[in-house]
């Protein structure tokens, strides 16, 4: 059997045993992998990066869907930019009061390649509340007229096509797009090996938000284990706005609960000294 490694900023290499390469494509945007691993089960890469795993996807599936969702009184519509897997549209699709999610993904590749080999998380691009719109996701906030009750930035790391989600103009045009009690999560990378990113992030969001804070979860696959997401919204709380009973009703959860919740913005040291 053969490996597959991910080598991460120069100064670590994480490796996946692999059964079967299930595709691989070149777009006009990135190189796109899905292969069969030993240990974890499908995995897409995008530029040699790890995007999903079948092992343990939900655990940032869950987390980047369900904070926002369960502090929203009532989201309805959604918005979700990058995320071509399918795994952010499958667990805002659990919210019955969610009448349509939006997927807007640049690359047309990384959503077939889903469709057809990631079932668990691409299964979702099919239901009848998703609609998925193959285009830029900057151009599409900056000038669409629709309004969003929850937006889900759901990219990979700034470079490439995903470098523009990590600009200041693009959150002045989510801020617009926005309704009133509108929030806005977003990946963030490493606290370990990308303070830089969530460190820009969070001066981004600051001026343009009345609440914007870090958040925190833990996987396998991702380099360093520890991932960090930003939460911003123009006067919702993550903490205090929690809908408990909301979160608790939500069925077949594997990570998300409202414990975990409340533990996410639980930051460390470390990191509240780098944001100051």
């Amino acid at each position: 059997m053969k490996w597959v490694d991910e080598v991460y900023k120069g100064v670590l290499r994480t490796g996946f045993r692999v059964r079967s390469r299930l595709f691989k494509g070149r777009s006009p945007f990135q190189k796109v992998e899905v292969v069969e691993t030993a240990g974890h089960g499908r995995l897409l890469l995008i530029d040699g990066m790890t995007m999903v795993s079948d092992r343990d996807e939900f655990v940032y599936h869950e987390t980047i869907a369900h904070v926002p969702l369960c502090v929203h009184p009532k989201p309805r519509r959604v918005l979700v930019i990058g995320g071509g897997d399918g795994g952010s549209v499958r667990e805002v699709l659990k919210h019955r009061s969610v009448s349509s999610c939006t997927l807007v993904e640049i690359d047309a590749m990384v959503v077939s390649a889903s469709r057809k080999f990631l079932p668990g998380t691409g299964a979702a691009l099919s239901d009848k509340r998703c609609r998925v719109l193959i285009q830029d996701g900057v151009r599409f906030v900056r000038q669409t007229p629709e309004r969003f009750d929850v937006v889900i930035v759901d990219s990979t790391e700034p470079f490439g096509p995903a470098r523009a989600l990590f600009g200041p103009s693009f959150y002045k045009d989510v801020r617009r797009v926005l309704t009133e009690d509108g929030i806005v999560v977003s990946q963030a990378g490493s606290p370990f090996y990308e303070i830089g990113t969530i460190r820009n992030l969070m001066s981004i969001l600051r001026p343009v938000f009345r609440v914007a804070c870090p958040f925190l979860l833990t996987n396998m696959t991702y380099p360093g284990g520890l991932w960090a997401f930003t939460y911003a919204s123009k006067g919702l709380h993550p903490v205090r706005d929690l809908k408990a009973g909301r979160a608790r009703a939500l069925k077949g959860l594997s990570w998300y609960s409202p414990e975990m919740h409340q533990a996410a913005f639980a930051v460390p040291p470390f990191l509240k000294r780098s944001l100051r």
